[in-house]
């Protein structure tokens, strides 16, 4: 399960800028990857995983702006049609199962 999570922040006081590093620091921390500016995206293994990041999110949000959460699966978010640019390639972006993680080295 893929949790996609958009935001529109203020920054014209220092105050809003300050809540848009925190919370900006707050989901790389958490191990959310930007998939575009003021988006970002997060791999979680259930809807219970998702539902305690959800709550975490709900407490760390700035008391401006707009965030907005949508769940997708796997299969989903590997069928995403990119149009003014390359597909993202990443084993990230996809819904491959098995990572190997090493060298191909056979020495």
């Amino acid at each position: 399960m893929r949790l996609l999570l958009m935001f529109d922040l203020p920054t014209h006081s220092p105050t809003e800028r300050r809540d848009y590093r925190n919370f900006r620091k707050f989901l790389i921390s958490e191990g959310f990857l930007m998939h575009q500016y003021s988006i970002y995206t997060k791999l979680l293994l259930n809807d219970t995983a998702t539902q305690a990041m959800i709550k975490r999110i709900e407490k760390q949000t700035p008391k401006k702006g707009h965030i907005t959460l949508l769940k997708v699966t796997e299969k989903q978010f590997a069928k995403m049609i990119y149009l003014n640019s390359e597909k993202n390639k990443a084993v990230t972006n996809s819904d491959e199962r098995i990572i190997i993680l090493g060298s191909d080295d056979d020495d």
